[in-house]
């Protein structure tokens, strides 16, 4: 390669520094200069040849630069033109010479005067192939640069590509084209033409590789705009359209509204897209079409859920138990687990909604302590019933195929209680039915399943919904008809009926002082004594829980009310003296112990709905052929036991002393008082069995014994449901001494103590201990 630069002497010029501003040579251009040095530099250039010399600086922001702000290598002009501009500046013509590299300052005031070493180029082509082609790559890339960049005229590249001498064409190129100034001082600092042209083509190559992905994003952008701007102008036409054919105009404002909220929810990018063709359906379709009713009816119930709007639980145990206690007596196990639950929630925040099922009798309070969680938590309640449903629509909703599809209950709800973690209370499941309508126990498994449930999907609504984060509480008086898999996906908790004692302090405590409030009396007008209050639990009521307790306590507050107007009174206080003038004859009676030890006779212990009770089992053997007659309205499982029983006994007649051949001599009569309510249940096998022994054998059945126990073929007793009740029951009848399976022996700890205290518990395995404790040892009634 020749060499193409040749060095001149130095020479000494003023300096004028310039921001943000290259020159190179062969460059006219033309710029303001108002800095006080600047102007002095310039006059004393037109004063001598009117060469200066021109150099940027290196922080384009610095107002007074000294000699280290300035770039050594500059260019040395010819001031072509000056022009002098209102406000002492002046616009100056110049034409690039060549360049300069700075040796020294010679002064700096009143103007910089600078000594420089000139390089003057070569003017003549290059010959070297090496040079020309990296020119040609050059000039290529110059090109390409047009045609992203769109800024020069192609008349400018015309008069370039004519420049055959490589050093005048990098700098004719560099000075057309936009670069960084830290850039343009590197081309200008590279003195040879091929080192200068190398530079330059990899600043080319930088720009058009950025250009390019500028005018992807520019190009991408106004597809976005014009998009925009096609939906504006199309929404006017149409506005324009309904307006002309007389049709709402609010559908666009409805449309607009309804794609702001869309926006505020923020769904999944999947479901976003579904209601936003939802939308888009609705400003296509006329006004008058029934299909938009729908749609909008649709969009209005997606909307306004609380996707994920959520009220924050209050966990404060403390609080919890004495809103717990406030609001409900006893149910010790129930305020246990929730507390429990309550304080695991405190100390991991990801547990999933536990789903508990509160079984018991009617009145104990079942309903009423989901509200209690509710409060205690601080959040929303909703409460669903669901005795007698049978169409599994109620639970999931109808597909919008059907006129006036709605959603499912449980979506309803939901949006009811405005929150996505409500306390959600699902009324009598044991009561749930079918039909051809579908099943609902079967689509209450999806809800009630904490693993499922995270996504359930109602069949209006057709996208998923979240509810893991909801608190759900079931109740049943039984778990009979409860099927099996929605059964397996609760955890059961039993709640016994009140003890006389618990009601007792219920009716203190919760019941009187409400419904004296309700009924509009203060507590110094009426008193009713405890004795008073025992014998309306007793002889006015029969039930496990205390709903008609309370609607006696109700019925003396009415007719007090009434006496205080009347007469003008200002106390009334009840007692069992007077308490039949308020509730008028009492309506029950326990049936109460035997006077004395009978054959032939048994009582037993039954479970019902509305708590325990005493029955007695009479037997009575007749000549005949062995026929077995039962009466009482007994269910099959009953007539089932006293078959059980007879075979046993038949097994065992030279033990017991009776006439083996009794089945074929003898008829049995099994009856069961109170024949106009039905009796069913297992617990009545051994009852039966020593009733029938005691009849035939013709031994007394002690009066102070009851018992209760199925029996098998071989006499085993085995284990029965709901023993507290049973014995609360044999309390109230004055009963001293309770038989019991021995498989039942842990529940008697469920037991009030006091309960306890006072009952004898014998805890049988055969048969054969059920008649030691049972019949009267040493006495046989030849009867």
């Amino acid at each position: 390669m020749t060499e193409q630069n040749e060095k001149i002497s130095q020479r000494t010029l003023p300096l004028i520094p310039l921001r943000g501003l290259t020159v190179f040579p062969y460059m006219v251009l033309h710029f303001d200069v108002g800095r006080e040095r600047s102007i002095n530099a310039l006059e004393e250039a037109m004063v001598s040849d009117q060469m200066i010399f021109l150099s940027s600086q290196k922080e384009a922001e610095t107002s007074s630069p000294g000699a280290e702000d300035v770039y050594e290598v500059g260019t040395i002009s010819r001031i072509k033109q000056m022009l002098k501009l209102p406000g002492d500046n002046i616009r100056v013509l110049v034409e690039g010479i060549s360049r300069g590299r700075v040796k020294q300052f010679v002064q700096e005031i009143p103007y910089f005067m600078v000594e420089v070493e000139e390089w003057e180029e070569s003017d003549l082509p290059s010959e070297d192939p090496e040079t020309e082609a990296l020119m040609r790559s050059v000039i290529d890339a110059f090109e390409k640069y047009i045609e992203v960049s769109n800024k020069i005229s192609p008349e400018i590249f015309m008069t370039i590509t004519e420049i055959e001498n490589p050093g005048r064409l990098a700098d004719s190129i560099a000075a057309n084209i936009i670069l960084k100034p830290h850039q343009k001082q590197d081309i200008l600092e590279a003195f040879e033409s091929i080192e200068r042209l190398e530079v330059l083509y990899r600043f080319l190559l930088e720009e058009i590789e950025i250009l390019e992905i500028e005018k992807k994003i520019n190009t991408r952008v106004k597809k976005q705009i014009n998009k925009v701007q096609k939906e504006y102008y199309l929404r006017e036409q149409m506005r324009a359209i309904q307006k002309e054919l007389g049709e709402d105009e609010g559908v666009v404002e409805e449309v607009d509204q309804y794609r702001k909220q869309l926006k505020k929810i923020k769904l999944p990018k999947d479901l976003h897209q579904k209601i936003e063709r939802e939308i888009d359906r609705l400003t296509k379709l006329p006004a008058s079409s029934a299909e938009t009713g729908v749609i909008r009816n649709y969009i209005d119930w997606v909307l306004n859920l609380p996707w994920h709007k959520e009220t924050k639980d209050r966990l404060d145990l403390k609080r919890s138990a004495e809103i717990l206690d406030e609001d409900h007596h006893g149910l010790e196990k129930v305020k246990e687990r929730i507390l429990e639950y309550l304080a695991i929630r405190q100390l991991s925040k990801s547990m999933k909604g536990p789903i508990l099922c509160l079984v018991g009798p009617p009145g104990v309070g079942k309903t009423s302590i989901g509200k209690s969680v509710a409060r205690s938590l601080d959040r929303k309640f909703v409460r669903m019933s669901l005795g007698g449903m049978r169409d599994e629509a109620e639970i999931r909703g109808h597909r919008r195929t059907y006129i006036g599809a709605i959603p499912g209950r449980i979506i309803s709800s939901i949006r009811q209680a405005g929150t996505r973690n409500p306390v959600f209370l699902l009324d009598e499941i044991d009561k749930l039915a079918n039909d051809f309508r579908g099943d609902p126990a079967s689509a209450l498994l999806e809800v009630l399943d904490p693993e499922q449930n995270n996504d359930f999907t109602d069949h209006f609504m057709e996208i998923p919904f979240n509810l893991s984060k909801v608190m759900f509480i079931t109740t049943a008086n039984t778990l009979d008809t409860i099927p099996r898999p929605l059964l397996d996906r609760m955890e059961v908790i039993r709640i016994p009926g009140y003890t006389e004692d618990e009601k007792l302090a219920i009716a203190e405590k919760y019941l009187l002082p409400k419904q004296i409030k309700d009924h509009g009396l203060q507590p110094e007008n009426l008193k009713v004594s405890e004795k008073a209050l025992r014998e309306m639990i007793n002889s006015y009521t029969r039930e496990s829980g205390v709903r008609n307790l309370e609607r006696q306590v109700a019925n003396i507050c009415r007719k007090v009310v009434r006496r205080i107007v009347e007469e003008d009174i200002k106390f009334v206080r009840v007692t069992p003296g007077n308490l039949k003038k308020y509730l008028g004859t009492p309506q029950f009676r326990y049936e109460m112990a035997a006077q004395k030890d009978e054959v032939g006779i048994a009582r037993g212990l039954a479970w019902t709905v509305v708590g325990g009770d005493t029955i007695s089992i009479e037997v009575t053997p007749m000549k005949g052929t062995g026929k077995l007659e039962l009466t009482g309205r007994l269910g099959d499982v009953m007539k089932e036991s006293a078959r059980a029983g007879i075979s046993y006994i038949r097994s065992r007649v030279e033990l017991f002393g009776i006439d083996p051949d009794f089945h074929s001599k003898q008829d049995l009569h099994i009856h069961i008082p109170e024949g106009g309510t039905p009796k069913d249940g297992p617990s009545a096998g051994i009852t039966m069995a020593t009733a029938v022994i005691s009849a035939l054998a013709g031994i007394p059945v002690r009066k102070d014994v009851a018992m209760t126990g199925e029996i098998t073929l071989r006499g085993r007793v085995l284990p029965i449901g709901g023993v507290k009740e049973k014995v609360l029951a044999a309390r109230r009848a004055g009963i001293r001494k309770v038989l019991l399976p021995k498989d039942n022996e842990k529940d008697v700890e469920e037991i009030p103590e006091n309960v306890r205290k006072k009952m004898e518990f014998v805890f049988v395995e055969h048969m054969d201990q059920v008649l030691e404790h049972a019949l009267v040892q040493g006495e046989k009634d030849d009867h």
